[in-house]
């Protein structure tokens, strides 16, 4: 059975940097299951594996644009230091949430001062390009409830 809309396809992968530093791997956990065609992967990885079958083994290098997209520098800005708790410690590397136009936020705070914290909405691996080593082990229909859901769901699983 080949990758198409609305099969699963599970796969173990390694991910590297342009640098070949590891950044995260499936090998020493379950395989990862998605449901193809339905946006549960970047979409430079879901395109390549488009049409393969268990088996498959390649390596996959895909670019910033259909990665987690490319840095924007415009999603780097300050706040005033009284938007946060006056209890709250905040310091450079931290996650924080936020309420923007689209929902909750997710942001990574970059410098603090007295006055201000800048915070950065990029996604972490923004700009940057992903390396996968894939190895795909199966491909599935999917049920009923996956396809509804628009997501796999693992044993035990259930909304």
């Amino acid at each position: 059975m080949k990758a198409a809309r609305g099969k699963v396809v599970s796969f173990h992968y390694t991910l590297t940097d342009d640098h070949g530093a590891l950044l995260d791997s499936s090998r020493e956990r379950e395989p990862f299951a998605y449901l193809h065609g339905y946006g549960n992967i970047v979409p430079g990885l879901e395109t390549a594996l488009e049409g393969t079958e268990a088996g498959f083994l390649s390596t996959v290098k895909v670019a910033p644009a259909d990665g987690y997209g490319d840095y924007n520098p415009k999603a780097v800005f300050e706040v005033p230091r009284g938007q946060f708790p006056p209890e709250e410690d905040i310091q450079v590397g931290m996650q924080v949430q936020g309420e923007g136009e689209h929902g909750i936020m997710n942001f990574r705070v970059v410098a603090v001062n007295e006055r201000n914290i800048v915070l950065d909405a990029n996604h972490p691996m923004a700009g940057k390009s992903l390396n996968f080593d894939v190895e795909v082990l199966n491909v599935r229909e999917a049920t009923a409830q996956e396809l509804s859901h628009g997501h796999v769901h693992a044993h035990g699983h259930d909304h």
